[in-house]
């Protein structure tokens, strides 16, 4: 099974980009393109929020003629930027599957690896939480599992990376508990995450937690300062998550750019 996972596309009307600088329409376009044309193509696209900017009604008809055009199944989880009733109104009910009640939250059991998608969004605040209705669903959804491996999608990450202004925006209300719960089920492979705009990785309550690039812009790296968050147009990447039964899930990180190559690793004429 084949897992790709983009996320943080903020995609805005037509041609109106997202903080006067990210043409984040056009490069989610392009990063869809560079997605559907891989070989073997993803069994699955999971989209860990963000979906658009302002969680706008004409955004998310722009986000639905993009991402309608993939032929592989699509399922979103909310992020800060989007608004929960917009989202509803304007996708598909099989990109969010049973997310009929207050939040978008769901399981998909169609493949090999079950997907746990869970909704983080706090109205109104940058930073994530899961409140007890929601961390009961995550926990119901866990033990029906059995032994079957786990992915979970989110778009709050639940752990500290070092870069003070996505810290203060991470996963707060809930975390302890959500922690217990994953450490608890040791069939979770990764606990997938956007929200920062960069590739980041831990260990995490006996499992492996991940963060995925943004396919539009990214968050300038800064591990030394306490000043808010600055994006810059680094390449734009996305996730892709192998799993088989010998190997357990594999990650690689693919760009969405074209770069020179690929050419063989030729040697050199000996030298006389």
């Amino acid at each position: 099974m084949l897992i790709a996972q983009i996320t943080d596309l903020h995609v805005r009307p037509r041609g109106r980009p997202a903080y006067r600088v990210a043409e984040t329409t056009m490069l989610t376009a392009r990063a869809l393109d560079a997605l559907a044309a891989l070989h073997p193509r993803p069994d699955v696209v999971l989209v860990t929020g963000d979906l658009v900017d302002r969680g706008l009604p004409e955004e998310y008809a722009v986000l639905r003629s993009l991402l309608g055009r993939l032929p592989i199944p699509v399922f979103v989880v909310p992020g800060n930027h989007d608004r929960r009733g917009p989202l509803r109104e304007g996708l598909p009910a099989a990109w969010l599957p049973g997310a009929d009640g207050e939040f978008v939250h769901y399981v998909v059991d169609d493949w090999p690896v079950r997907l746990i998608g869970l909704d983080t969004v706090v109205p109104g605040a940058d930073h994530g939480g899961l409140c007890e209705a929601r961390l009961a669903f995550l926990e119901a959804a866990l033990a029906a599992g059995l032994s079957r491996p786990t992915v979970v999608f989110m778009h709050h990450p639940p752990f500290a990376c070092g870069m003070a202004a996505m810290d203060r925006i991470r996963l707060f209300d809930g975390e302890a508990r959500f922690r217990a719960l994953i450490e608890a089920h040791g069939t979770v492979e990764r606990v997938l995450c956007g929200h920062h705009h960069r590739p980041i990785q831990t260990r995490y309550a006996g499992t492996l937690a991940l963060v995925a690039p943004g396919v539009a812009h990214q968050v300038a790296l800064d591990l030394a300062s306490e000043r808010e968050d600055l994006l810059v147009l680094e390449p734009p990447a996305f996730q892709l998550h192998r799993y088989a039964p010998e190997t357990g899930l594999v990650t690689h990180m693919a760009y969405v750019e074209r770069f020179p190559g690929p050419y063989p690793f030729a040697a050199d004429p000996a030298s006389s």
